[in-house]
């Protein structure tokens, strides 16, 4: 009872930062709709998006090992940041080497310097971040998140509307907000004490580095698969398709947006040692609980997701985009099963799986992307995306049972995706009634999984109603 109750806890404090975070950026949509032309809009993606291909490849995913070995008390911290710091440092100066490289891709040449300048901000506030994380500094990570996207959404204000600096504009917000972040906490918390690099243990690094290296080709893999698509849309059909692709991907962000939260929550969680058969029971509940709610909230945003897409955008332009949300979220709602299997090899330390299972779904994406989009435009893509996750999932499943055998309910779980398939075709059919038929799959949707909804309502009132009565108590 108690790991359920740390697990709602955390959640719960993640939530109040991270997804408050989100939303106010998440309602930022529509000021870069109007500031920004399709065309703009997609270059500044890309920029982001390769960014994000970039960082871990420097930092060779030292992220996830902070996180790993910070958890364990018989690590000293001092070792723990001290090797994410030289990993930054070290890997940036190498990255600088490959400035003309950079020069050379055609879509972002021109604005090379603000990839290096994100790369380096980005991986700055990830050091920071998820070390006080590691450290159990929960809500000082769930505040700063909020305080970055406020600082993120002045800038984007400042530079997008009275300035017009368009694409620079966008990416150098980011930029900004994220040094802030790493200079404000490195400094609140006076990080620099944990800087020891005379007196660190350097086994702990070669540690880290073998925890963390075959992490990243699967963060590589990984962006194949999740963001690649915007460069074969990019290339095969425009920048413009692009800008409008990037739009639908908003709202099934929402949903990466929330799974987030109860991942870095279930990080702390997964890694406590109990029992084999504990384990497995713990993560058996969790998992039917954590599809329950996905599913159902994947089904909930398909309903509304055209209403969303007129309210996000302020430009007709961007209007087709909610053709491609169907797809999209039933993507992500994969792509989140996925991130929950991953965190088994996280805890039984064999990462090899990890790259293996993320290529085969990168590969297999690739091979769509040249098939599906020639043919259906940004709609192949969103549908590679699909088929790419849940290949990746299915392997997860049946790889991942030798460590912990989790009893996902397979027949609960293909009826629920049975049903968002039946309601993707309703929404693309575009039927006179198929906001109500839309409704009736939801309702199905709710009979099939109810047992579990009323558990998690159950647990959700029962942390409350515990917190409530210690409130009283004290008080």
């Amino acid at each position: 009872m108690g790991k359920y109750k740390n697990l709602l806890s955390n959640t719960a404090i993640f939530a109040v930062g991270t997804f408050s975070a989100r939303i106010l950026g998440f309602l930022l949509v529509p000021l870069y709709t109007y500031a920004l032309a399709p065309d703009q809009f997609g270059t500044a993606s890309l920029i982001i998006d390769t960014s994000n291909l970039i960082l871990p490849v420097m930092y060779l995913g030292i992220a996830d090992a902070i996180i790993r070995f910070g958890l364990e008390r018989a690590v000293r911290k001092s070792d723990v940041f001290t090797t994410g710091f030289l990993t930054i440092v070290l890997g940036f100066a190498v990255f600088l080497l490959f400035i003309p490289l950079m020069m050379r891709i055609e879509l972002i040449s021109q604005y090379t310097m603000l990839v290096y300048l994100y790369v380096l901000a980005s991986s700055m506030r990830t050091l920071m971040t998820f070390f006080i994380r590691s450290m159990g500094y929960v809500r000082l990570f769930a505040f700063d998140g909020i305080i970055t996207t406020l600082t993120t959404a002045g800038f984007n204000i400042l530079f997008l509307l009275p300035l017009d600096m368009g694409v620079e504009g966008r990416v150098l917000a980011t930029v900004l907000a994220d040094s802030l972040s790493a200079i404000s906490i490195f400094t609140f918390m006076r990080l620099y004490r944990y800087l020891k690099f005379k007196d660190f243990d350097r086994s702990v690094a070669i540690s880290m580095l073998r925890y963390s290296v075959p992490l990243v080709p699967a963060a590589v893999m990984w962006w194949i698969t999740n963001l690649s698509d915007r460069y074969f849309i990019s290339y095969m059909v425009g920048l413009h398709y692009n800008g409008i692709y990037t739009v639908a991907y908003m709202i099934p962000m929402i949903i990466i947006y929330i799974s987030a939260i109860f991942i870095q929550a279930w990080q702390i969680s997964a890694f406590s040692e109990t029992s084999p058969e504990e384990t497995q029971k713990f993560f058996t509940t969790v998992f039917r609980c954590y599809y329950t709610f996905i599913f159902l909230a994947v089904s909930g945003l398909m309903l509304i997701s055209r209403s969303m897409v007129r309210l996000l955008t302020t430009n007709p332009e961007f209007y087709v985009a909610w053709r491609y949300v169907p797809f999209l979220l039933i993507a992500v709602a994969f792509s989140c099963f996925v991130t929950f299997y991953g965190t088994i090899y996280n805890v039984v330390k064999r990462n090899a799986m990890v790259t293996i299972t993320t290529a085969v779904g990168a590969v297999l994406n690739i091979i769509l992307n040249f098939i599906l989009i020639p043919i259906w435009g940004p709609q192949g893509a969103a549908v590679s995306t699909f088929a790419s996750f849940f290949c990746v999932f299915l392997l997860r499943v049946i790889d991942t049972r030798k460590f912990i055998k989790i009893d996902m309910q397979p027949l609960r779980l293909s009826l629920n995706l049975a049903l968002l398939l039946g309601q993707t075709w309703i929404a693309l059919a575009d039927l006179p009634n198929g906001f109500l038929l839309q409704c009736v799959v939801i309702i199905l949707m709710v009979v099939c999984n109810f047992k579990y909804l009323l558990y998690l309502i159950r647990r959700m009132m029962g942390m409350l109603y515990a917190r409530r009565t210690a409130s009283n108590t004290r008080g």
